[in-house]
């Protein structure tokens, strides 16, 4: 079934956190909903829609940022109580906006996580957990790293209370009481989790998943053992996964999964016979998606899916159709009506341009009389960055609530940027002095107008590390910017594993095919060691076949990046000997598929411009560690290796490192 859906900016409110939004269960049968939705000035807001319009039930003054907003009430009965965490607090109010609780935790961090289930209250901070009953402390837990989210499998159908920790090591935490019963490993870290179905399925033991690399999954929690139900690979390169929620939008009696990424996708999936989920409907958004949710908003009768946007505006995707069939009375009223808003809009731009105005001849006067300073402008940056191990790169995601300006990004480590797309920035490269100020990297980013998220991708060197920055400058006056750092690390092209033997004392083994891997860890450890003057006895053990097998694990690499380049390199002269010809049939078959795909080659080898090189500097890297444990330098024998890698023949590359 195909699904139609028209998209209705309703209103729009302060920065939003991620799921920090929610429709309010109808008070009638065939009643619209109210949404509630907190943002990170503190305002709680409730607003209704009638004709179009968004209407005010009630709105909290400001206060600490609100980080996640739940709905809750007794077990088996509407939840339509509102819970909001805001620092370590947590505020209760009903749908009218009456504050009837306000707990003060005992944490000494502000909380990042909250579930709500009956009068049981599961909160997180970054690594903290803490399950309180009527507000009673009940069960601790310290998670060995960052916890994004929390949930509880229902109570109403399991015998315990099992919470559930997504924590960024890419694993799920399953606890019982204040101990872990277990962990299950993710394909990603997991950033969002929902009960499947909206109730944990028949059992009540299945849970969804969400990753900041985008994928999806189902996995059945058990008192035993996990079973994994199906896991969506991110096929397309989409964003992370923010929030999700099932609503029937299709209305075949059948929940959908409803999902919103940081890339400002919404997607809708269904599910087949197999209960495999089947993409139904997808819409690309300017911003971040932080909350979505299925219900019934706008019109009565016309099901909707309400989402909130990082910069706060509140959209609807609604069923209801644009233009329906009406008669003349009804056309004039639909005309007239659409008149009076948009007059109701000038009239309103109209206000805030005067008010400007004002301020602005106020200021100016101020400034005149005595010193005035302008005051920094405040303006939230939402940022992200993370490793994907598809095509070994990091993605820098920036978005800011108001228009980019540009973006500088400054390295002190070797590092290259990549074509990302998405990405219509103008990007422009400064020398620098690499001896004075250790810029590896000084680039700038020159964004079009009304740009608010900006995505870079980069790619290491391992071995090298140190800091990446990046200097934010919005759209307003006066001129101000932000900067973010972000660490790149050693070993930045690789990725936890979670097999450990827990019976070792004092030490660690490391292992890998790779020479250069143990190179990098001995040299980092032996310095880091050094810095903090700690005792480190480090022995190694080198087998000398895993050099072969990473030449051989490196073959197909450089092998097709070889090939592609003489592809490219072909491309000019066969386009000038088809233009000389008149066309293309004299050629032998394999230059005519360069020809027809000339294209696509470009294009792939413009994405990896260092590709080659990097390949190259792996197969040197391993040529100097090799001998470096035997205690010799072979550096004077690099540029005779780099001569076998010209004319490239894999058996002669093997037999002159076995000769060295």
């Amino acid at each position: 079934m195909e699904l139609t859906l028209n998209r209705s900016d309703y209103l729009q409110v302060g920065v939003t956190s991620q799921k920090t939004m929610k429709l309010l269960p109808a008070s009638g049968r065939r009643a619209t909903q109210k949404v509630v939705v907190g943002d990170q000035d503190g305002v709680l807001a409730c607003f209704g829609i009638k004709k179009g319009e968004a209407v005010p039930v009630f709105k909290t003054l400001p206060g600490l940022k609100i980080a996640r907003l739940e709905l809750g009430g007794a077990l088996n009965a509407p939840q339509e109580k509102i819970f909001v965490a805001t620092g370590s607090e947590i505020r209760g109010f009903t749908k009218r906006g009456k504050q009837f609780l306000s707990f003060e935790t005992n944490l000494t961090e502000s909380i990042k996580a909250m579930y709500v289930s009956g009068s049981d209250l599961f909160l997180c901070a970054s690594y903290i957990y803490n399950h309180y009953c009527d507000c009673k402390d009940q069960h601790y837990y310290l998670s060995g790293d960052k916890i994004n989210d929390v949930i509880c499998l229902p109570v109403e159908k399991l015998p315990c209370i099992i919470p559930i920790l997504a924590c960024q090591d890419r694993v799920l935490r399953v606890l019982q009481g204040s101990d872990m019963m277990y962990e299950v490993e993710v394909p990603g870290p997991p950033t969002v989790l929902a009960l499947h179905n909206g109730n944990g399925g028949e059992s009540g033991e299945d849970l969804l998943f969400g990753t900041s690399d985008g994928k999806l999954g189902i996995i059945q929690i058990t008192t035993s053992n996990p079973v994994h139900k199906w896991e969506l690979r991110n096929e397309k390169k989409r964003g992370g996964v923010l929030c999700v929620d099932y609503f029937d939008i299709v209305g075949d009696g059948v929940k959908d999964l409803l999902v919103g990424r940081d890339d400002g996708v919404v997607e809708v999936y269904g599910f087949d016979a197999a209960n495999e989920p089947v993409l139904r409907f997808d819409q690309a958004l300017s911003e971040s998606v932080t909350s979505i949710q299925g219900g019934c908003v706008g019109k009565d009768g016309y099901d909707e899916i309400v989402l909130t946007t990082y910069s706060g505006w509140i959209t609807g995707l609604t069923t209801e159709p644009v233009h329906k069939e009406s008669g003349p009375g009804e056309e004039l009223k639909i005309n007239q009506e659409m008149q009076n808003k948009i007059a109701s809009l000038r009239s309103d731009l109209e206000h805030l341009q005067l008010k400007v105005i004002q301020e602005r001849e106020r200021y100016q006067q101020s400034s005149q009389s005595s010193p005035a300073i302008s005051a920094a402008p405040s303006f939230s940056v939402n940022d992200k960055f993370t490793f994907d191990k598809d095509d070994a790169s990091y993605s820098l995601i920036l978005e800011v609530q108001t228009a980019i300006d540009n973006v500088m990004v400054q390295s002190d480590v070797p590092v290259d940027l990549l074509d990302v797309d998405k990405n219509s920035a103008v990007v422009s490269f400064s020398n620098s002095d690499l001896e004075a100020n250790e810029n590896f990297l000084l680039a700038t980013y020159r964004c079009q107008a009304n740009t608010t998220r900006l995505e870079l991708k980069i790619r290491s060197i391992e071995g090298q590390y140190g800091t990446l920055q990046a200097y934010v400058t919005p759209r307003i006056q006066p001129k101000t910017c932000q900067v973010r750092q972000y660490q790149i690390k050693p070993l930045s092209l690789h990725q936890r594993t979670h097999f450990i033997d827990h019976d070792r004392k004092g030490e660690g083994i490391f292992k890998s095919d790779n020479i250069s891997t143990i190179s990098i860890l001995k040299d980092v450890l032996s310095k880091e060691a050094t810095k903090r003057k700690i005792n480190l006895n480090i022995a190694y053990e080198i087998n000398e076949v895993s050099v072969n097998h990473t030449l051989k694990l490196i073959h197909p690499k450089l092998e097709y990046q070889l090939l592609l380049a003489k592809k490219v390199q072909l491309i000019d002269a066969l386009k000038e000997l088809q233009l000389h010809e008149g066309n293309a049939d004299f050629l032998i078959p394999e230059y005519r598929c360069i020809l027809e795909e000339a294209d696509r080659l470009q294009e792939e080898y413009k994405r990896q411009p260092a590709h080659l090189e990097r390949l190259y500097g792996m197969i040197t890297d391993l040529f100097i560690d090799k001998f470096k444990f035997k205690g010799t330098n072979v550096k004077t024998r690099v540029p005779l290796l780099l001569e076998i890698l010209d004319s490239y023949d894999h058996n002669a590359l093997v037999a002159f490192f076995d000769a060295a």
